[in-house]
């Protein structure tokens, strides 16, 4: 694997070139959303806005316009309405994770748990969820509908999978990899498969543009995981230990306890039943982290992802747009932005 600052222009290119591939589209998506979340109930508002002023990536959106843009679409306003329902669909689960995790901090700004409590979180994720199904009826197709729906429900299936396994320092990579299927790859999957739906593109092309978003979704998360360990990457800004003082399990943790000693898994395993983690024990882990080079064990790990996402693009003719998408998967071996 070269270089993390060679990558970071890769990847930062790669992004934006989406993003300005589908600009004037992404704009429609801002408004749609504002539109739909719109309420006469003041906290309501206040919380919606809060929550689209805290924007993020988009990267879902982005998604499903590319494919639909890859796949030949033109006509109409459905995949403006329906990446904008996707990213819904994601802004609930944030908000339902945030309340779980206990989270205080999202991209830099308070979560809306912690200004307005976690019962209007909750019940604030499930009126975004509400209107995105209302914009999948009125978008007619019954196959999307199915999809999407579908999804939602792997969503909330993963989260709970994650709670019955959370603190369990011996978890299978297996089980690892079934909890971030179903909590982030499948939302990254119905987002490219819809582009493929739209177009009324064969099964094949369907199967293909599912099979890329899948694999980008668990390269994505991957890579997010090991970001949370690699203290090498402290100047690209991202706070690193979340998931570790969150008591969450993720695979630098896995890799790692199949390779420590007897004594360090005792440890480690009482690190992990604590309610709370400190710093010293933070700053323990992330030195086994550096012992095992588990870091570079992880990027190995999603670079095999990575290379079946852009493999699975080889059922589209060559063009722009399938330079584009091929070019994003890197994008998800390193996240700083």
């Amino acid at each position: 694997m070269g270089t993390v600052v060679q990558l970071k222009n890769q990847i930062n290119n790669s992004y934006f070139q989406l993003k300005e591939s589908v600009d004037d589209k992404l704009f429609l998506v801002e408004e749609k959303i504002k539109t739909k979340l719109v309420s006469d109930v003041d906290l309501v508002k206040k919380m919606t806005d809060y929550h689209i002023m805290t924007g993020g990536k988009r990267l879902r959106a982005l998604l499903t316009l590319g494919s639909a843009k890859l796949c030949g679409y033109t006509k109409g306003s459905r995949d403006i309405n329906l990446a904008a329902c996707i990213e819904m669909i994601h802004g609930a689960t944030l908000m339902h994770d945030d309340v779980i995790d206990v989270g205080g901090i999202r991209r830099g700004k308070e979560t809306l748990n912690s200004i307005w409590g976690n019962q209007s979180s909750i019940l604030i994720g499930d009126y975004l969820l509400s209107r995105c199904f209302e914009m999948m009826v009125e978008d007619g197709n019954l196959e999307v509908l199915k999809l999407l729906s579908s999804t939602s429900s792997k969503i909330a299936q993963g989260e709970v999978l994650q709670l019955q396994h959370k603190g369990e320092i011996d978890m299978l990579e297996e089980t690892y990899l079934k909890i971030i299927t179903a909590k982030t790859a499948e939302l990254f999957s119905a987002a490219t498969k819809v582009g493929a739906i739209l177009s009324n593109k064969d099964q094949k092309e369907k199967d293909a543009l599912k099979f890329y978003g899948k694999n980008l979704g668990l390269t994505f998360q991957i890579a997010d995981d090991t970001l949370d360990y690699n203290s090498d990457l402290k100047f690209f800004g991202k706070k690193i230990g979340k998931d570790f003082f969150e008591g969450k399990v993720t695979l630098p943790v896995i890799l790692l306890f199949q390779k420590i000693t007897s004594k360090e898994k005792g440890e480690l395993k009482d690190i992990f039943k604590k309610i709370c983690r400190s710093n010293e024990d933070l700053n323990f882990t992330l030195n086994l982290i550096k012992k095992y080079e588990i870091i570079k064990e992880c990027y190995k790990k999603a670079e095999h992802f990575v290379n079946l996402a852009s493999n699975s693009l080889i059922a589209f003719e060559d063009s722009e747009e399938k330079r584009v998408l091929e070019k994003l998967t890197s994008f998800s071996l390193e996240r700083n932005f």
